[in-house]
């Protein structure tokens, strides 16, 4: 993907903390809860994807993107996309998808912990 077509959301991660309002859930909760909540999606590349719809078979997920990719996901807590999600290794979002700039800021502001926050 070219950079030129994505948009870069650093600045909101590292301000996400100054935000008035934030979300607090548990960092060890389950992969397809999380996803379905924040209906984002982090490719290997960096970037985050906004979903479009999600569909639920037993112990798989197929996942739709606002730029038309389709593919299938196991459900593992440990897996990199979860992983991504939950620590915001994330730095740009797509162009293509067009995420609304307050649903980057409701994730930049979301904190995962271990011990606090909602179940989902």
């Amino acid at each position: 993907m070219s950079s030129k077509n994505n948009v870069d959301i650093t600045r909101e991660i590292q301000d996400g903390a100054n935000r008035k309002k934030q979300k607090y859930y548990r960092k060890n909760v389950g992969f397809f809860k999380l996803l379905e909540k924040i209906k984002l999606w982090p490719s290997r590349s960096g970037i985050l994807h906004g979903v479009k719809s999600l569909k639920i078979s037993s112990n798989t997920i197929e996942v739709t993107t606002f730029c038309g990719e389709t593919f299938i996901v196991w459900n593992s807590r440990n897996s990199r996309a979860a992983r991504w999600l939950r620590n915001k290794w994330c730095f740009c979002a797509c162009g293509k998808c067009g995420i609304p700039a307050w649903k980057i800021e409701k994730y930049t502001a979301t904190m995962m912990t271990q011990k606090w926050g909602s179940g989902l």
